[in-house]
């Protein structure tokens, strides 16, 4: 039986409940979240026990040594918190340049940077949560150990990762990943048991020290000592010296309601940036060419911007009050025509990821996001942890004086972006959808499809998407209306439409109504799931 061959149109619709909710893009650990709920943990509980069984049960995403975001909604307050890591001290330009390379390399050890999702887990139980950390690792810690059977969507994309990785990853460094991931030498099929003990071990000890163990103890020990031994630049030091860092969420009002991203290194800035420029225009109808054509063209705008500006913030060149004002809003926006452009960044004004979303029964809501980058990361375990590094420094610039050059302590322009909602005040709910450079553009199409046009949570993420990839070429869906793509295409746009929609992000979003009642839509491209009571 063919468990990823649905020859029919199937047909979703939002999940409603008042209790609590969790959306993500796996059933396994949505349940773990409401478990989490139902035994008295608030959303932030749930939300860190959802983050931590994705590790286990959809580690083509993401894992242990993965990055992370959050914005959190606790008693009538958002609050922020970015929990990406450091590069290495010891890394430069030159430091790469002399081992051979004149870009960075997507597998290895030159990518790694210090990963945040452990700190993440902890910092946010720490100030938020109600129930210890050892409590709500459990879920994760146990499917860690007694395994688990893989789902559809995810067995395709392990049997990918692992066709790729066996094609290109050679040294001896990445043979852990091999023991864990293709233990019978080939990927796990779907409906097959996969367990990982060293990741459940990992897991232990994060729980009872708060990832102190991670940071300074024995994995970090064991982290320096597989990079000394295969001449990485990441050492004890460098995760010793990290820590998760509170933000003040960036917004911008988009027809009355308020839209709420975390500010750079991540480039959630370019989906506002796009909201920014489009809310000048007058929308009719979604399934319009206009209507199409302004959002790509806003998009690539913003996305120039983005690129060019976006960067660690401690080296960013430009603010965000800048580059989100309605005055560089409206220059950009007057360069939009009738005719596709490639675009270019402007002059402001001086002055493979996972997604998941929570909501419990006290207001407190939660937008959750952790990634490996490029699906299983760096191609690098380390050996007895299941610790599966990124490779998030592959987004560093190697240009000398670029924003995002690369350099040591340095964060990264980074991809992975949670948003949330909110009007007069009050919380509206969390979204978002994953899929590295899909992401801000997966935003923009999401909130104009529940601002503009109306559209229920499940029907908002259904609603076939386009991507901008670069210059004047867009990728849309198999679903994608086909007369739109045509007129799309004499207006100058480049269209593919592609037969795969994993390239077009996974999503997933919780919206409260004025009574309290949760709407929730899930991912119908991946296995997503909601668990509600």
């Amino acid at each position: 039986m063919d468990y990823l061959n649905q020859p029919y149109h199937a047909k979703r619709i939002s999940a409603v409940a008042n209790k609590g909710m969790v959306a993500t893009s796996q059933p396994l650990a949505s349940q773990a979240g409401l478990d989490i709920l139902k035994k008295g943990g608030n959303a932030v509980d749930a939300a860190i026990a959802t983050a931590a069984t994705l590790t286990v049960v959809e580690p083509t995403s993401n894992g242990i040594g993965s990055d992370a975001f959050a914005l959190v909604w606790i008693k009538d307050k958002l609050y922020g918190l970015n929990a990406s890591g450091s590069s290495p001290a010891s890394i430069s330009i030159d430091a790469v340049k002399q081992r051979g390379h004149e870009e960075i390399p997507t597998y290895g050890f030159i990518p790694v940077t210090v990963p945040g999702a452990p700190g993440a887990w902890a910092e946010l139980s720490r100030r938020f949560g109600k129930l210890p950390l050892k409590e709500v690792l459990a879920p994760a810690i146990q499917y860690a150990e007694e395994g688990f059977p893989i789902s559809p969507v995810l067995g395709k994309f392990w049997k990918a990762g692992y066709e790729k990785f066996k094609a290109s990853l050679h040294g001896d460094e990445f043979q852990a990943w091999f023991d864990i991931f293709a233990p019978a030498g080939r990927a796990p099929e779907i409906g097959e048991v996969w367990k990982s003990p060293g990741h459940a071990d990992t897991l232990i000890k994060i729980a009872e020290t708060n990832a102190k163990a991670f940071y300074n103890g024995e994995i970090a020990d064991k982290i320096d000592e597989f990079s000394r031994r295969y001449n990485g630049f990441i050492r004890k030091e460098d995760l010793e010296n990290y820590e998760p860092q509170w933000v003040d969420p960036i917004s911008i009002n988009y027809r009355g309601y308020d839209v709420w991203e975390i500010p750079p290194n991540g480039h959630g800035i370019v989906a506002l940036s796009a909201l920014n420029i489009m809310k000048g225009f007058k929308v009719n109808s979604k399934e319009e060419t206009d209507t199409y054509h302004k959002q790509i063209e806003a998009m690539k705008l913003a996305y120039a911007d983005g690129q060019h500006y976006v960067a660690d913030p401690d080296y960013m060149k430009v603010t965000v009050e800048q580059l989100l004002s309605e005055s560089y809003a409206e220059t950009r926006r007057k360069l939009i025509s009738e005719k596709a452009l490639t675009p270019e960044p402007g002059t402001p004004p001086k002055g493979g990821t996972v997604y998941l979303a929570a909501a419990d029964n006290e207001g407190n809501m939660v937008s959750f996001i952790q990634s490996n980058y490029m699906g299983f990361g760096s191609g690098l375990v380390v050996p007895g942890t299941g610790v599966s590094l990124q490779n998030r420094g592959h987004n560093f610039s190697m240009e000398e004086g670029h924003a995002n050059s690369l350099q040591g302590n340095k964060r990264s322009y980074h991809t992975i972006i949670p948003g949330f909602l909110t009007k007069d005040t009050e919380a509206v709910g969390p979204f978002g959808v994953m899929g590295g450079f899909m992401q801000p553009q997966g935003h923009m199409q999401v909130i104009m499809n529940t601002i503009d046009f109306q559209l229920n949570p499940q029907a908002a993420l259904d609603s076939p998407r386009w991507q901008w990839m670069k210059d004047k070429t867009v990728w849309v869906e198999p679903g994608f209306p086909s007369h739109i793509a045509e007129e799309l295409r004499r207006k100058g746009h480049d269209v593919h439409v592609q037969l795969e929609t994993g390239a077009f992000g996974r999503g997933q979003i919780i919206w409260r109504d004025d009574k309290g009642t949760l709407y929730g839509g899930t991912e119908s491209r991946t296995d997503g799931t909601i668990s509600a009571y």
